[in-house]
């Protein structure tokens, strides 16, 4: 077992295993600890934004998320409401047609269940050389300027380990021990309700009616009831309902308990109903969760991050939970990646707190207005567009600068922004500008703009560079001599519309700007060879 390491994840879930990934694809060796035996079998987040499906695209796991999806390329999720499921009218949430912004991508929605993900996550994660270790649980952590030092402890043997880590990511859930430990308060609404849930087998059909429906919102048998599909011949189903753990508990949800609740929300007095154990090697059948809406007010603190669940929180309405903390991983992990890495000054750190809680607050008003419209009563802001929160936040260019969303066809390389999809040709290859972006910055220069691409090949840090095609150029917003500098993450560090007179000053210091390095600008040097140097034209 190592005594130290890089990174230490703290919690085994859709968060935790991403950062394990991402970490892993940037050569950060890592460590992940999870308290469980193993990944829960409950499906919780059910798809992927086309901007997730970007980010997972950069370590060859579209396909995979494709092949394991319960649905084909253009499904469109079906939230109805109803009194029961037998209702012989449904109603549909009041909510505008969203652009999802799949047309801006070159990715579509990704319709997947999160148990099925997080095995995907998993097996690339150890195949890049993540150490993940199962039923381990972060017993005790201190920090200081040098390192974490945290005690782990195998919940089957009881043995314990001190490992020390540069860093700790806590990706331990809503009520995130860690973040407790480090005083963190949240702002926001808090705890709303708790719901228990269970996975069931139930032929559910004859409620259905030949109609179709991803997501049932139920006032019976009790208001917060829900049922969700859970494979696509209505046979299979997660039940969902509110309860108040102050006057029940779990273990007043019996099998036969559970079983009469849902057959009164689909109204459906004789159907058989059977649940099925949650978490592998156990009978664990029922789970609770609280549903509330929170954004931790830091972060960071010192050496630990926080991301996911345990930096923000809101209702699973709208699906914007798992995907935002996705984004919080692929954030967070090219920064400690390239800090590790020499490259970038430890200032690069503070950055994910600045840029990514505006998007949790943002995401968690957008979570509480889709709640308000399909469970009741009305929450939160007016409702704006899905592609717009999912794909089309800011992060802040400067102290001034602008971070109202936009809406994904409104993406043309301004700087803070997800850098827009282009079709290009690489080596005989049809791709997009955005198979450009993952592991280094990178250079698009318009078909003019040698001197951009002769100052990046002088610089001390690798940029990857390219020309492109005057239709790239436009869809980036340049002019065929101009140029922008990307960051790994695929977003937008830096614009120049057309050519300047210093071409090495200006990109040096944006890429010192860009990497917070104490250099006025990146000193000249010899150009070099790199494989990863050729044009897309």
């Amino acid at each position: 077992m190592p005594t130290r390491t890089p990174v230490l994840v703290v919690g085994g879930g859709v968060v935790g295993l991403t950062t394990a990934l991402f970490l892993a694809k940037q050569g950060i060796p890592c460590v992940l600890v999870e308290r469980h035996p193993d990944l829960l079998l409950h499906p919780r987040a059910r798809g992927l934004t086309p901007r997730t499906m970007e980010v997972y695209r950069q370590v060859g796991l579209e396909q995979p998320i494709l092949s394991a999806a319960y649905a084909a390329p253009g499904f469109a999720w079906q939230p109805v409401q109803a009194t029961t499921l037998s209702d012989a009218e449904y109603a549909v949430p009041d909510e505008p047609a969203e652009d999802d912004g799949a047309g801006a991508s070159p990715c579509s929605y990704g319709p997947i269940d999160q148990d099925k993900l997080e095995h995907l996550l998993r097996n690339k994660a150890r195949e890049l050389g993540a150490e993940l270790r199962f039923h381990t649980e972060l017993t005790s952590f201190t920090q200081d300027d040098q390192a974490v030092t945290a005690t782990l402890t195998n919940r089957t043997t009881g043995a314990t380990q001190v490992l020390q880590a540069d860093y700790l990511v806590a990706a331990d859930g809503f009520g995130s021990p860690v973040r407790q430990a480090l005083g963190i308060e949240v702002d926001g609404p808090g705890p709303l309700f708790t719901t228990m849930t269970a996975i069931v087998e139930a032929d559910l059909t004859a409620a259905l009616r030949g109609r179709t429906v991803s997501i049932a919102y139920l006032q019976q048998p009790r208001p917060f009831t829900i049922l969700m599909v859970h494979d696509d011949q209505g046979r299979r189903w997660v039940f969902g309902t509110g309860y108040d753990p102050r006057s029940e508990s779990l273990a007043d949800f019996t099998d036969q308990r559970v079983a009469e609740l849902v057959r009164a929300a689909a109204s459906l007095p004789d159907v058989e109903v059977r649940l099925l154990p949650q978490i592998p090697g156990t009978d664990l059948k029922v789970l609770g969760f609280p549903i509330g809406a929170q954004v931790a007010r830091h972060y960071r603190a010192g050496r630990v991050f926080l991301a996911g669940d345990a930096a923000h929180t809101w209702p699973p309405t709208g699906g914007l939970g798992a995907n935002t903390g996705i984004q919080d991983a692929h954030n967070l992990a090219w920064k400690l990646a390239l800090v590790h890495h020499g490259q970038a000054g430890p200032a690069l750190l503070d950055t994910y707190e600045r840029e990514r809680r505006p998007v949790g607050l943002l995401t968690m008003g957008q979570a509480l207005a889709r709640f308000g419209s399909r469970m009741g009563p009305d929450a939160g802001p007016a409702l704006i567009d899905y592609g717009a929160v999912s794909m089309g936040y800011r992060y802040p260019a400067g102290p001034d600068g602008d971070t109202t969303p936009l809406l994904p066809r409104d993406l043309a390389g301004q700087p803070g922004t997800r850098a827009p999809h282009a079709p290009i040709t690489v080596a005989g290859r049809q791709l997009s500008t955005l198979d450009l972006y993952g592991t280094r910055l990178v250079l698009l220069a318009g078909p003019t703009g040698h001197s951009w691409v002769d100052a990046a090949a002088r610089l001390d840090v690798p940029v990857d560079r390219h020309q492109v095609t005057a239709q790239v150029a436009a869809a980036y917003g340049l002019d065929q001599d101009g140029a922008c500098l990307v960051r790994p993450d695929g977003f937008v560090a830096w614009h120049r519309r057309g050519s300047v007179p210093d071409p090495i000053a200006a990109l040096g210091a944006a890429v010192d700007t860009a990497l917070h390095r104490r250099s006025s600008y990146a000193q000249p040097r010899s150009p070099r060879q790199d494989p990863n140097d050729a044009a897309a034209r």
